[in-house]
């Protein structure tokens, strides 16, 4: 299996290089497709769409999963599926199916803030074709189109109190992940050093005072994230009340 061109180790990612770019680019026109294609849907089918595509990022953070496991032997510290996209990665069959206000008002801050900069500045080290490159962008870039699709097709939307919510969320998260470390050694979060391959933690000092700034920067951070969803609100009211404006 390790000889295989999705297992062998290439060292071929670069940060911002073509495979960088051409992931991105080509995630952004899938989802733009896929988002447009639904809207011609029954309710039905764009439910159906929505789980089924929430099952595809589960199974593919799953068998990557296992595929780690199988060739490298279960690691605790590494191999558990703890790191926050992963945990989400989880979490969305259980959304798309149940549809629950709260799930998306947590999720759609912590994929729009914390999966969006991975995408940006990704934990990689090996390029296309191997698995780690074609998981890491199909759910990463997965995650992004889907809260998108629950915010467009689904019509959901956040409020100010939704910015609490995820922010709560994400320190019981955090505070959860401080207790895995601490017993396991382990790193997820990035909570006890940086990512190895640099990422936007880079530029907020060293460790520990990092995990400060973030914290400090994580709620601003949010309410930009709120701020499009506010203003298309107000004119969406004005619109109503003023019907020939």
């Amino acid at each position: 299996m390790t000889e295989s061109v999705f297992f062998r180790d290439n060292n071929a990612f670069t940060m911002f290089g073509f495979q960088h770019i051409i992931a991105i680019l080509f995630f952004a026109l899938f989802g733009y497709t896929f988002i447009v294609w639904a809207k011609k849907l029954s309710k039905k089918r764009q439910r159906q769409l929505g789980v089924g595509f929430s099952i595809f990022l589960c199974a593919s953070l799953v068998i990557w999963t296992i595929s780690r496991i199988y060739i490298q032997g279960f690691d605790a510290t590494e191999h558990l599926p703890l790191h926050l996209c992963n945990i989400i990665s989880l979490l969305l069959p259980i959304f798309a199916v149940t549809r629950k206000k709260w799930m998306y008002e947590v999720l759609l801050f912590w994929i729009l803030a914390g999966t969006s900069q991975a995408i940006i500045t990704p934990d990689l080290a090996h390029g296309f074709p191997h698995y780690d490159y074609l998981k890491y962008f199909v759910v990463h870039c997965g995650l992004v189109v889907f809260i998108l699709y629950a915010t467009i097709i689904y019509k959901m939307r956040p409020t100010v109190k939704s910015i609490f919510k995820s922010f709560l969320a994400l320190q019981v998260y955090f505070v959860a992940m401080l207790l895995v470390n601490k017993i396991l050694g382990s790193n997820y979060f990035f909570i006890s050093e940086k990512p190895p391959h640099g990422s936007l933690l880079d530029y907020l000092g060293d460790w520990p005072y990092y995990i400060l700034v973030a914290e400090l920067i994580l709620f601003p951070y949010f309410f930009l994230i709120y701020l499009p969803f506010h203003f298309t609100r107000k004119k969406a009211i004005s619109q109503k009340a003023d019907p020939n404006s």
